[in-house]
C-alpha cells in the first residue's frame, strides 16, 4: 500500500537538546518533499508546530486535529492546510488515526507515548495494520524498547512489537521505508 498520508505525534515542546528540532526540520521537509499529507494534533509550539511549519514551508498539505481543551494550552496553528477542533482527546486520536496511512512518532511526553501505544495496541488487536516508525533520535527511546523486548521475554505479550515497529535512526532513514 502506498502511503499517501502520515500521523506525526510528539512533543509540544521542543526538548533541550537542539537535535530534536533539527530533526523535526528536517522530517517536515521529507514529508512535504514526497508529498505526503501530514496529520497531527494541530498545535503551533514545540516539536509539533516545526514538523507542521516545514511541511507548509516546502508546499505540502497538514491537517491539525486538536480538541477545544487543548486550544489554548496547545496554541492551535492558524498557518496550516486544514484545523480541525474536536469535542475531546479521545475523538482527536480516532480522527488522527482514520485520516492516516501510516505513523511516524518522534520524541515527546506522555502524551506521544499515550498515542504511541493506543496505535501499537490497535495493531496487536487487528483493528487496523498501520506501518509505524520511531525516530529514535539522540537514543531517545532507547529504553522504550528495551522494557517491550523485556514484556516480551517475560511471557507479556504474544508476539514483539518490534515486529511492527520500523525504527529510524536518522530522518533520511524514513525515506528507504516509504
Amino acid at each position: 500500500m502506498a502511503i499517501e498520508s502520515i500521523a506525526v505525534f510528539c512533543g509540544s515542546k521542543k526538548g533541550i537538546s537542539p537535535c530534536y528540532s533539527d530533526q523535526a526540520k528536517e522530517i517536515g521537509k521529507l514529508i512535504a518533499a514526497k508529498q505526503i499529507k501530514m496529520i497531527y494534533g494541530g498545535g503551533s509550539v514545540g516539536l509539533m508546530g516545526i514538523v507542521a511549519d516545514e511541511v507548509m514551508r516546502g508546499g505540502g498539505w497538514v491537517t491539525g486535529i486538536i480538541p477545544k481543551l487543548l486550544v489554548e494550552w496547545e496554541v492551535e496553528h492558524r498557518a496550516i492546510s486544514e484545523l480541525i477542533v474536536c469535542d475531546d482527546m479521545h475523538e482527536r486520536k480516532l480522527k488522527i488515526y482514520s485520516k492516516a496511512d501510516a505513523v511516524l512518532v518522534l520524541p515527546g511526553g506522555v502524551g506521544t507515548l499515550d498515542e504511541l501505544f493506543e496505535v501499537l495496541t490497535w495493531n496487536q488487536l487487528t483493528i487496523h495494520d498501520k506501518e509505524i516508525f520511531i525516530l529514535n533520535t539522540n537514543n531517545f527511546y532507547e529504553s522504550l524498547l528495551k522494557q517491550l523486548d523485556t514484556m516480551k521475554a517475560e511471557g507479556f505479550l504474544t508476539a514483539n512489537p518490534l515486529d511492527k515497529l520500523h525504527i529510524l535512526e536518522k530522518p533520511l532513514d524514513l525515506l528507504r521505508l516509504l
